[in-house]
């Protein structure tokens, strides 16, 4: 696909999974930043801090107690955006339309270690990370009350991370979000009409042009997605078509585990900072249907873009048009796989 075109002149590229499109302005990565600067922060965090309420032992805002884990620790979100005990209502009147959501909110903790996070870990530690993902997807998607289980990680105070020890969350509920219902739909038209996987024969496409591949192994492949919106924006996509993580064995699970690592780590080198992201893995509803149209995968958003205090902010024309960037996917790959 080597086309010059992509790298000189501004178009629009689709995104595939959701019907969107971007814009992208590759002239404008040339333009002097006269923007916003802070100053980095290389605050060293302790093994552990008898103040965060996520530390091995300590006590939560609730009062209760952590147990001394010592790898995954895993317990209902005691701030939880969804109930699980709300009563079923709706409203419509006239053009105001609302119903009730029910659902369970939990908070994942990787480590006991307060300094660490996922690139800090080795792939062995966050195998263990995957397993206790795999655990709770199977676990809440056999609740009735669950249809669609999100597993998210939000690192860095600049993504809303309220706690800097290393900790993702699972919010399921009982219908679709609405990135999840885009990628339904689109990954459901496509296997109707072709009887086969939407990010499965993209995958073909990459693996043959390269371009956007940062790293691969038997079972996995890390890209920057052709229609990437965010600047460092990758996925982590398997190369078997697998509707969800539970389809996995131990062995691709371990490898899964080596993708997150590698990417994580090369994040970190890329402008030598704690990269912030909010990370989240797609993968099939647990509504009891056929959805062998699915094809999970793992996508990271980090919000930086020239250097560790240099932030892509989403406004003007992204807020009333539609999202844009500057930086082609093709040079924010080959940037990230340099650092591997």
């Amino acid at each position: 696909m080597k086309n010059t075109d992509l790298q000189d002149y501004s178009h629009k590229r689709l995104n595939i999974l959701t019907g969107e499109w971007v814009l992208v302005s590759p002239h404008r990565a040339k333009r002097p930043w006269q923007g916003q600067n802070e100053a980095v922060s290389n605050e060293k965090r302790p093994t552990y801090d008898d103040t965060c309420y996520l530390c091995a032992g300590n006590t939560r805002i609730n009062g209760e107690v952590n147990p001394k884990y010592e790898d995954v620790f895993i317990f209902t979100n005691d701030f939880a955006a969804l109930q699980s005990d709300s009563p079923n209502f709706s409203l419509k009147e006239g053009l105001m339309v609302a119903q009730s959501e029910k659902g369970i909110c939990k908070v994942v903790c990787f480590s006991p270690d307060h300094s660490k996070s996922l690139a800090d870990m080795d792939p062995v530690d966050i195998q263990k990370v995957v397993a206790a993902w795999q655990k709770e997807y199977a676990e809440l998607g056999a609740n009735d009350l669950i249809n669609y289980v999100q597993i998210f990680e939000n690192k860095g105070a600049v993504m809303g991370c309220s706690n800097p020890h290393p900790h993702g969350q699972i919010w399921s509920q009982s219908t679709l979000p609405n990135e999840v219902d885009k990628k339904n739909t689109e990954q459901l038209n496509y296997y109707t009409k072709n009887n086969s996987s939407l990010l499965g024969d993209y995958l073909k496409q990459e693996l043959e042009h390269e371009e956007r591949i940062i790293f691969q192994n038997d079972a996995f492949v890390v890209l920057i997605p052709f229609w990437a919106v965010w600047p460092f924006e990758a996925m982590i996509v398997p190369k078997k078509h697998q509707s969800n993580i539970l389809d996995m064995n131990d062995e691709e699970a371990f490898l899964y585990a080596e993708a997150i690592s590698v990417l994580t780590k090369a994040y970190d080198k890329l402008f030598n900072t704690s990269f912030p992201y909010s990370s989240g893995i797609h993968q099939a509803p647990t509504n009891g249907q056929d959805n062998a149209h699915w094809h999970w995968h793992m996508s990271f958003y980090p919000p930086l873009l020239r250097s560790a205090t240099v932030k892509k902010f989403m406004v003007g024309y992204e807020m009333f048009g539609s999202p844009q960037r500057d930086i082609t996917a093709e040079t924010a790959a080959q940037r990230i796989k340099d650092l591997i």
